[in-house]
């Protein structure tokens, strides 16, 4: 098995990414300051130790430095409360201050409540679960509303709504599966909005990931190993490695409003994950977006 693929640059690029901590949006964190990215990482969990699940924002912070050595990139920490719509407003005031623009945006973050992955059906679990649409979908609309108006003026941007099969297949939870079909929706009629001012709004399905939170669930939840296709599974960093290959694509504005298999677009655009190994599509097993890309559909 070959190393992975090459990072394009993204020197000169700054980039927002929600839920930064760990998990996947700590793996884009790091693939978009190894590319020479300026990173605002946000999150809620500061410092280690200080969560149940291994990661902070100051081990990201410290990792992307070491990732951007060579090519400039970096992270700056943040932190951030989803629930606080004035606190979501004063990142990207930040942003533009210090930045001067912003490139690309990743609506990763996302609450998972302990029953999410619980076997339970949705009137036995507790109303507070809704806390998932409202960080999956409530916060990544107001982070797209102020990204797009930085953006828009700027005549260029790429912001990402981080969705998964779940958007057409049961996975796990009834208010997972509506705030990830929600998200697909929300990406594909930004992206007709947006047309206009040349900014980029898609959705990027991922399949199982080796998080820390994934980690741990395969120990502990029934069932859950034994429904993993092990082949399929990904890294952290390789959503990110993909997003890195969208946000250099001269064509980039054709795939605007479409959802998109991340690995499918990884073999369009030659990306392996950082074991160098091809990520194999689900779409047979678990199911096609609906959503094309904006283009396509008229």
């Amino acid at each position: 098995m070959s190393g992975p693929s090459p990072l394009p640059a993204l020197a000169g690029k700054v980039a927002v990414v929600t839920g930064a901590s760990r998990g996947i949006g700590k793996g884009t964190a790091l693939t978009l300051a190894a590319a020479g990215a300026t990173v605002y990482a946000t999150a809620r969990t500061l410092h280690a130790g200080s969560h149940a699940l291994p990661g902070s924002l100051e081990e990201t912070v410290a990792q992307c430095a070491a990732r951007g050595r060579e090519t400039g990139g970096r992270a700056i920490a943040h932190a951030l409360d989803l629930a606080d719509d004035a606190a979501i407003a004063g990142l990207f005031a930040r942003v533009h201050r210090e930045a001067g623009r912003l490139d690309i945006l990743v609506n990763n973050a996302m609450a998972i409540p302990a029953e999410m992955t619980s076997r339970l059906p949705f009137w036995e679990k507790p109303l507070s679960n809704w806390e998932i649409w409202d960080t999956g979908v409530r916060a990544a609309f107001i982070a797209a509303h102020h990204a797009a108006r930085i953006m828009v003026a700027q005549k260029a941007g790429l912001i990402v709504g981080l969705s998964g099969y779940v958007g057409v297949t049961y996975t796990y939870d009834v208010i997972f599966g509506t705030t990830k079909t929600a998200t697909d929706r929300m990406m594909r009629d930004m992206a007709v909005e947006l047309a206009p001012h040349r900014v980029t709004a898609l959705s990027l399905w991922q399949g199982f990931t080796y998080t820390e939170r994934a980690l741990r669930n395969l120990e502990s939840v029934p069932g859950m190993a034994a429904q993993l296709n092990a082949a399929a599974g990904s890294t952290p960093e390789f959503p990110g490695r993909v997003i890195a290959a969208l946000a250099t694509d001269p064509e980039l504005l054709a795939r605007s409003g479409g959802s998109w298999i991340n690995a499918e677009l990884a073999r369009d655009y030659g990306v392996t994950d950082t074991d160098g190994r091809s990520i194999e599509s689900l779409r047979a097993s678990r199911g096609t977006p609906i959503f094309q890309p904006i283009g396509a559909q008229r």
